[in-house]
């Protein structure tokens, strides 16, 4: 390459991901492909209740059976436990938060860990354990987060005397006229059914006790780091002799944002017998014992003037928090409490939120944790007040959108940049909306039995977690930095060290570009580590879109640290002013004397050589960063959905989806489309096909793949996507987040599509998800 030829940006190139050789071909590393000599399989007995106490627990014909190890029972092992497991965000001072310890004697959802078998293999383990002899009192459980709170409703935690865990309000007043005294006033109520996450690797964990009274931990999460801080913690053990690896991990969606009882009982286990103990989820008990999402029911109220300018917004959230605190349980309906104006500008704001006990499963994190919840009330009101004041829904949106950036909030966040005009523009130029109304308008001409609805979503979102300052002011516990290693080897080779932790997302492949442009290195140099806390020594890790705005931003200072280093080395021996060199493409030239230079790749042997630094340097070229955001980054953006309706069967069927999102400065595009492509996915499966149920008493009816409905392939369209850009000026790169767009979007375009379809029916609202029986009965209901 030539002194004055640029080489090319890996930033913003379609870099096909270098992680996937090794997976596609089967040689990727999970826990469960472990078992070091000596390994002991565990199974954890389960409650068949919703609630019920251990009145007796008989262990004998267990530990008799073959090739048992031992067994024991919570009282067994209470003594192991020097606190509760965390929950690290008490969203208020007087939040309740009941004990909650890996295995207990008073289970309180189906599920609940009561004792615990070791064997040699995982087989005889499950034979040993249905050999477990328990005794229960049954006790009465409450389900509906819905009526949780009606007087005298039974008690998931009948010490408490209330299954109200909390209550966070927020309210700002610009106007000081009261909701009630709007020109036009709209209120709908919500149900967003409770989610359970289908990670394509179940959870597994396997502990490994070291000579040192150290352990190593190999686990399916998300967060390596605040595992090995809280085990630690939980176990009176010091961080330092617990070592976490997060290897291959098979997706998340939130559901590995935590910390289980099963990890817990790995190291506590291992610990006491002094051999690895492994422990692999089934799907089956995937669906009781790992966390779910949502379970929510929203009061939704705009008021508005009579030509549509929205003036005030108030939500009313009842929040199931499920039977215990995992560890961000609490916050997660918080994650949307600045957001429910949507892309709006709304002077008058007043959110409450009400987390609520009930004797199911444990909720938490589940992709776009909080903003999915938000974007669904407030677009599915904007086509109810729409249709109220007779105005294009479309046109509404428009009048209402933020105009100007940044943009303050009425909740008082600041959004730093965006143009939700663009979006939509562009959306409905892929549309092509006239000839979708021109079909619709002759398939209800005809009395066709298959009619044609559309529906849209403009929303926006905050992402990238987070200022830890801001963190600090809602309670949560840890901070939102990111730390980022970069090590020029004297080999030419590049080290890149990330407090973050993928489970899908490519980071070894975008972390590279990063890196790759930074250094004016090829990207094939790059080495990416990640998810081992010997090697990766801080970090907050992945989740809540925070990869690529908070640890790829933090690469950045990392490398520039490294430049700056060689600036001085490559000066000192140039014999030049610093300020006299330039550094592009890999080089330092001389400013004037582009024939004098000298490359990154040879600062770094010179750095390493240490035969003449600068003096007082120290040998090697390395930059560590942390990096920790001013602000949430603000992803934007409008979808569409077409679906069609039998209106004899109810059967709905997504015909075309169409997305257009605005998330900053794009590293990688078809990591961004694929990112795009899932959350979009479940968005739509979460309108057309799932929900998880219980009985009265608590049983859950849909505890498989048979009854939890999943869509494949088969049931989607190609999806239509495409982007504007408005970079972040809050960062470097330029970025924002993408992980959770899709989801946040989906369901109201779908649901909203779906309802434009049968409107002329007179049907007005149906409950997610739109199965076709719940669709058959609204048309019949409007009918009557």
């Amino acid at each position: 390459m030539s002194t004055t030829e640029a080489k090319a940006a890996y930033i913003g190139s379609p870099v096909k991901r270098r992680e996937d050789e090794t997976l596609l071909t089967g040689r990727g590393t999970y826990v469960d492909n472990m078992a070091p000599t000596g390994t002991a399989h565990m199974v954890v007995v389960r409650s068949p209740y919703a609630h019920a106490r251990v009145t007796r627990i008989d262990l004998d014909a267990a530990r008799k059976a073959e090739g048992v190890v031992a067994a024991f029972s919570a009282t067994d092992l209470q003594e192991d436990w020097k606190a509760a497991m965390p929950c690290a965000w008490p969203v208020t001072e007087e939040m309740r938060n009941p004990a909650h310890y890996p295995l207990t004697d008073v289970a309180r959802y189906q599920g609940d860990g009561v004792a615990v078998v070791l064997a040699e293999s995982r087989a005889q383990a499950k034979d040993a354990a249905e050999l477990v002899e328990i005794d229960w009192e049954p006790l009465v459980a409450v389900v509906d987060v819905g009526a949780a709170l009606d007087e005298g409703a039974p008690l998931a935690h009948p010490d408490l005397g209330t299954n109200e865990c909390y209550v966070w309000r927020l309210d700002t007043d610009a106007t000081g006229q009261p909701i009630e005294d709007a020109e036009v006033v709209v209120t709908r109520t919500y149900y967003q059914p409770r989610l359970i996450p289908n990670a394509i690797e179940p959870r597994a964990v396997l502990a490994v006790p070291g000579p040192s009274d150290d352990v190593t931990l190999y686990a399916a999460t998300q967060v390596p780091h605040l595992l090995r801080l809280l085990a630690a913690a939980t176990l009176g053990l010091s961080e330092t002799k617990v070592r976490v690896v997060a290897p291959d991990v098979g997706g998340g969606f939130g559901s590995k944002l935590d910390v289980y009882a099963e990890d817990l009982l790995a190291i506590a286990l291992a610990r006491r017998l002094d051999r690895p103990v492994k422990w692999t989820e089934e799907r089956s008990e995937n669906y009781l014992a790992t966390i779910h999402g949502r379970d929510f029911v929203t009061e939704y109220t705009f008021g508005a003037t009579k030509d549509g300018t929205i003036t005030h917004l108030r939500a009313r959230v009842k929040a199931a928090m499920g039977a215990y605190l995992q560890l961000v349980t609490p916050g997660i309906p918080l994650l949307g409490a600045w957001i429910y104006a949507g892309p709006y500008a709304i002077p008058n704001y007043s959110v409450e939120f009400t987390g609520v006990f009930t004797n199911t499963t444990p909720t938490d994190a589940y992709r776009g944790a909080g903003r999915p919840e938000a974007t669904y009330v407030i677009e599915r009101t904007m086509d109810a007040l729409a249709d109220e004041l007779e105005i294009d829904r479309l046109e509404l949106r428009r009048k209402n959108f933020i105009k100007e950036f940044p943009h303050t909030l009425s909740s008082g966040l600041t959004v730093d940049s965006g143009d939700y005009e663009a979006s939509l523009d562009k959306l409905l130029e892929l549309l092509d909306l006239d000839a979708v109304r021109s079909e619709q308008a002759k398939r209800r001409e005809s009395g066709a039995a298959k009619q044609l609805g559309v529906g849209f979503s403009t929303y926006h979102e905050m992402c990238g977690l987070a200022p830890s300052r801001i963190l600090g002011a809602i309670r949560y516990a840890a901070g939102g930095w990111e730390q980022a290693t970069i090590r020029y080897l004297p080999t030419g080779s590049v080290q890149v060290i990330s407090g973050t932790s993928p489970h899908g997302q490519g980071h070894e492949t975008s972390w590279a570009q990063i890196v790759a442009d930074r250094l004016g290195c090829d990207i094939d140099v790059v080495e990416v580590l990640h998810g081992d806390t010997s090697i990766s020594h801080a970090g907050l890790d992945t989740y809540g879109s925070r990869s690529l705005p908070v640890g790829g931003v933090a690469l950045t200072f990392a490398a520039d640290k490294v430049i700056e280093k060689a600036r001085q080395i490559v000066a000192h021996q140039l014999e030049v002013a610093a300020d006299d060199l330039e550094f592009a493409d890999g080089t330092f030239r001389v400013k004037g004397s582009p024939d004098k230079e000298m490359t990154l790749a040879a600062t770094a042997w010179a750095a390493f050589a240490a035969h003449d630094l600068p003096d007082g340097m120290e040998p090697g070229l390395e930059g560590t960063a942390v990096y920790d955001p001013p602000n949430f980054s603000w992803p934007g953006g409008a979808h569409a959905a077409v679906v069609e309706v039998d209106i004899e069967t109810g059967d709905a069927r997504l015909l075309r989806y169409v997305a257009v999102d605005d998330v900053g400065t794009v590293v990688n595009p078809l990591i961004v489309e694929g990112q795009v492509h899932g959350g979009v996915t479940q968005g739509i499966s979460t309108a057309l096909y799932e929900e998880g149920t219980y009985d009265d008493e608590g049983n859950m009816q849909t505890a498989n793949l048979v009854t939890y409905l999943v869509p494949s392939a088969a049931e989607l369209p190609s999806f239509e996507l495409a982007r504007t850009e408005s970079p972040s000026p809050t960062n470097p790169l330029g970025v924002k987040g993408v992980g959770e767009t899709g989801t946040i979007a989906a369901a109201p375009a779908v649901i909203n599509a779906v309802l434009d379809a049968l409107s002329h029916l007179g049907v007005k609202d149906i409950q997610m998800p739109a199965t076709p029986e719940r669709v058959w009965r609204a048309i019949q209901e409007a009918k009557a």
